[in-house]
């Protein structure tokens, strides 16, 4: 009786209890803006982790972090839309298992859309016998594409172009082989450089690709509203009660993981995420971009 008894003391509280505590249930109220929503919010987020095993395993502060940063994104957590994800992940350096925010490349266009900044905005892989010409100096891009969707499905792809033009007439595009979007994957993903069978790369070379090209061409040349830039800074990141991101690398992504679904509630505010202060470079060399800071410690 008296090891049942230490057993049952020392098991973790379950998620519910933990989410409806009046400490979680301010913050959260505090965030949405109306006890009703959020009410509603924290029953969701309760019925995603009664049916995901291992997201019920994780730290109950990085599930509930990057459920309000969905929101206050105002972006849909559904698989189907794709606009962005919470997935278990286990910390190889502390044992700990965390739910990791990720965005989704098709949440970047819904945030680039609604900023009223983009006329026009796409990302397209380019299939064997498509592509005649590309000049990367003058950014025209000549190609015949296949018209047939079920020929062209099955055409391997050899490229990646995206491109935007902004309402005032600016326009930018990028071309990228698929050997040199291999040549990053294998750069700034240890998990999918390892072959481990379970990242998001291994699953969706394509859904990834179209993420990086988006990033690569709005954080460098496009207009960038706040809600771009928190998506931007926590893209592949835990986020802790104080709202600060650490990036985790895509190798640590527990193997049992699945994407949660949460039933998107309206936002009456955007809370204010705070920047972490940028770090000088400790030696000589060039400082990284914005970009490539953030691949090099995420390892997307």
């Amino acid at each position: 009786m008296a090891v049942a008894n230490s057993l049952t003391a020392n098991k973790k509280p379950q998620f519910q209890a933990v989410i409806k505590s009046d400490l979680y249930q301010k913050n959260i109220i505090s965030t949405l803006g109306d006890a009703t929503k959020a009410k509603g919010f924290t029953a969701s987020v309760i019925s995603a982790v009664g049916t995901n095993p291992a997201l019920s395993e994780c730290t109950p502060a990085t599930i509930i972090s990057a459920a309000l940063l969905g929101e206050s994104l105002e972006l849909s957590p559904s698989p189907q839309l794709g606009h962005y994800y919470m997935v278990p992940y286990a910390d190889g350096k502390t044992g700990a298992k965390n739910a990791q925010f990720q965005m989704g490349y098709k949440g970047y266009i819904q945030l680039a859309i609604r900023s009223g900044q983009y006329k026009h905005i796409n990302v397209v892989a380019i299939k064997q016998g498509e592509l005649i010409k590309f000049n990367p100096l003058t950014e025209e891009i000549e190609v015949n594409l296949i018209e047939d969707e079920l020929v062209r499905e099955k055409t391997p792809t050899i490229g990646y172009y995206a491109m935007f033009e902004l309402v005032n007439g600016f326009r930018k595009a990028i071309y990228w082989s698929k050997s040199k979007m291999e040549a990053h994957a294998l750069r700034y993903s240890k998990g999918y450089a390892a072959k481990k069978g379970y990242t998001f790369w291994e699953k969706d070379f394509d859904g990834m690709a179209y993420k990086t090209m988006l990033r690569q061409l709005i954080s460098k040349w496009g207009i960038m509203s706040i809600k771009m830039q928190t998506a931007m800074i926590n893209d592949m990141t835990t986020i802790s009660e104080d709202g600060k991101p650490t990036y985790v690398d895509s190798s640590d992504i527990d193997e049992t993981a699945k994407v949660i679904t949460v039933e998107p509630v309206e936002v009456k505010e955007v809370p204010k995420v705070e920047k972490e202060p940028i770090k000088e470079p400790e030696t000589e060399e060039e400082p990284l971009s914005f970009e490539d800071a953030f691949f090099a410690d995420s390892g997307l």
